[in-house]
């Protein structure tokens, strides 16, 4: 990092000194560190050490708490995503269409402004240290300074021992209690899925949201993220779920994503993923890998002979990713899926339109989802009946009939 880069941080934490926030510094750190290439984080870190000064020594602690070396941890039992060779285009927030959701998400301020909260006011002074544990940032969240020295990053090492030299508001950062989780559709036809989860900190203040953006369409990487005020919230329209699978989610996304090499994501989201990783391994009672259960929830099903068989081909199609049902997702399952991986009884395919159709107004019973299932299912029928079509694993599961 050049001399003016260093300086220009030094002058940042001098100012963050004086707003006393946990989070506008935990943010501050996370964007400080998206900036450094790797080959520039040890003799960056090594200048903050050498200078000593109160900013350096809040910039060391700020880094240990965000921990950006900290990668997201697989489950132990969490196989690969099934459909992950086929992620090779990711769209940010911004890029979802335009409806209500994806535009808020798209158009919020810089994170790095993530700031009016009810803690976020300049003070003249030092707050105090009473209240407050021993504990460092990094120590608290369960990051990499929780597993012993041996263990810890090259941030969190180079943070030994600063947190007990600066005020005690410093020792809050990372130290949140998860409040709710919220999951949903960013657009109409869930291309994205939005995965949110509120906090706050140990003392009570500095409410504050996390949404990531999550791709369905390119198997469920993160592709952005963002902090805000937690009325954000109510522009989103998301359906409340448990906490410790909205987090897992968010773990399982950003996990897959690493896997997937040349994924397209927001320019932005480097420098929210160090705070959205930590914030989502705060949350208690993880579960990963999260399973989506609208499938369950779905309680429709025509009254018709063969309804359930179709139901349970078109479950087996959407699979992990179930928010995703668009016009031209209709027309994959019903003209293409359908007749080349399916074996159905001639009941389960005279049901199968209305199935869907019970399915199309469950996920919303968008307009032009509902045209395309009328365009296409007439097709059904004699596409089933086209051997030609079929795949080859399913042409040897009918001869084994």
């Amino acid at each position: 990092m050049s001399t003016t880069a260093f300086t220009t941080a030094i002058a940042q934490a001098r100012d963050l000194l004086r707003w006393c926030s946990p989070l506008r510094t935990e943010l501050w750190a996370a964007r400080l560190a998206a900036d450094l290439e790797p080959d520039q984080v040890e003799p960056f870190l090594r200048q903050l050490s050498e200078d000593g000064s109160t900013e350096a020594r809040l910039a060391l602690a700020a880094l240990a708490a965000v921990d950006p070396a900290a990668d997201a941890r697989p489950a132990p039992d969490a196989g690969p995503t099934s459909d992950a060779p086929h992620a090779t285009e990711s769209r940010p927030i911004a890029d979802t269409g335009p409806t209500p959701d994806a535009t808020q998400a798209a158009d919020s301020r810089p994170i790095g402004d993530a700031g009016p909260t009810s803690d976020a006011r300049p003070a003249s002074g030092e707050s105090p240290v009473a209240d407050v544990g021993p504990e460092s940032g990094a120590d608290a969240r369960g990051g990499a300074g929780s597993q012993g020295q041996a263990a810890a990053s090259v941030y969190v090492r180079a943070a030994d021992g600063v947190v007990e030299t600066l005020p005690g508001w410093v020792r809050r950062m990372g130290r949140v209690a998860c409040e709710g989780g919220w999951y949903g559709k960013a657009d109409p036809y869930g291309e994205q899925a939005l995965a949110a989860l509120s906090f706050r900190y140990e003392n009570g203040k500095e409410p504050h949201l996390l949404v990531v953006a999550i791709d369905q369409v390119n198997g469920g990487l993160a592709v952005d993220a963002v902090v805000e005020e937690v009325k954000f919230l109510d522009d989103l329209g998301l359906r409340a779920e448990d906490p410790g699978a909205v987090a897992g989610r968010v773990l399982d996304a950003f996990e897959l994503g690493d896997r997937i090499m040349g994924a397209l994501v927001a320019d932005t989201l480097p420098a929210v993923r160090p705070v959205a990783l930590s914030r989502a391994r705060a949350v208690p009672d993880l579960v990963r890998p999260a399973p989506d259960d609208t499938v369950s929830r779905f309680r429709e099903l025509p009254d018709l002979p063969g309804a359930r068989e179709a139901f349970e081909k078109l479950a087996e199609f959407v699979g992990d990713r179930p928010l995703w049902w668009s016009p031209a997702r209709v027309t994959q399952f019903l003209t293409s899926w359908l007749p080349r991986e399916a074996i159905l009884s001639e009941a389960g395919i005279a049901a199968m339109p209305e199935v869907v159709r019970a399915w199309s107004r469950f996920c919303g019973a968008h307009p032009a989802v509902l045209a395309q299932v009328e365009a296409d299912a007439p097709r059904l029928p004699a596409l089933m009946a086209d051997e030609s079509l079929a795949s080859l694993g399913k042409r040897i599961a009918k001869n084994r009939l």
